[in-house]
């Protein structure tokens, strides 16, 4: 006695092994990274553009390596890998404004704004160019490195300032390196802050 089968059965039975190999997505990390002020404004404080002087902080410029959400490794002068299994929350370029955003209100005491809201009034303004926002393979070190722009209300002079901050990272690895990478943020930032606010 013959069996008969359906044609669409056996190409579903011959492609059922290949399902497992397939993925048509990325597969998602086991958790993402993500950078926090070690400065806040205290919960509650309410802060006036009419007392205090105000300031814009725009998203910084990055190359292709940061524009991605993916932590970089700078394995030579010429070569540049990404750590496995890490990935940031949102990409480095906005963590950093917000973390400097942060810092910059907490430490200087200015009213910090965002683009839409400096349309009426943007007062100083700060911009620049997240050179490096990652992990040194050959120092074992987390390296940011911030090209910082400001414009002062005073005229239309702009004031430029290269900020770098290393930090020992224990592991190439995402947990370590999220930390690490934390600490160097930070660094840049308190000292951006202070620069802004003299």
């Amino acid at each position: 006695m013959r069996i008969r089968t359906s044609r669409p059965l056996l190409a579903l039975t011959a492609l059922a092994p290949l399902a497992a190999c397939v993925s048509f997505s990325a597969k998602p990390p086991p958790s993402l990274l993500t950078i926090s002020s070690a400065a806040s404004v205290p919960a509650g404080q309410t802060r006036s553009s009419a007392d205090v002087p105000t300031i814009t902080i725009m998203v910084p410029a990055v190359s292709q390596a940061l524009a991605t959400t993916r932590v970089p490794v700078q394995t030579s002068a010429t070569d540049l890998a990404y750590i496995a299994n890490a990935q940031w929350v949102e990409p480095p370029a906005r963590l950093f404004a917000r973390l400097l955003s942060d810092t910059v209100a907490a430490k200087t005491g200015r009213v910090v704004l965002s683009t839409t809201q400096s349309i009426a009034d943007p007062g100083a303004r700060l911009t620049g160019e997240l050179r490096a926002f990652g992990v040194e393979a050959g120092s074992n070190q987390a390296v940011v490195v911030f090209d910082a722009a400001l414009m002062r209300q005073q005229g239309n002079v702009i004031e430029k300032r290269r900020f770098e901050a290393r930090v020992p990272v224990s592991e190439i690895a995402a947990g370590p390196a999220g930390v690490s990478i934390n600490q160097a943020a930070n660094q840049v930032a308190g000292e951006v802050a202070d620069w802004v606010g003299r």
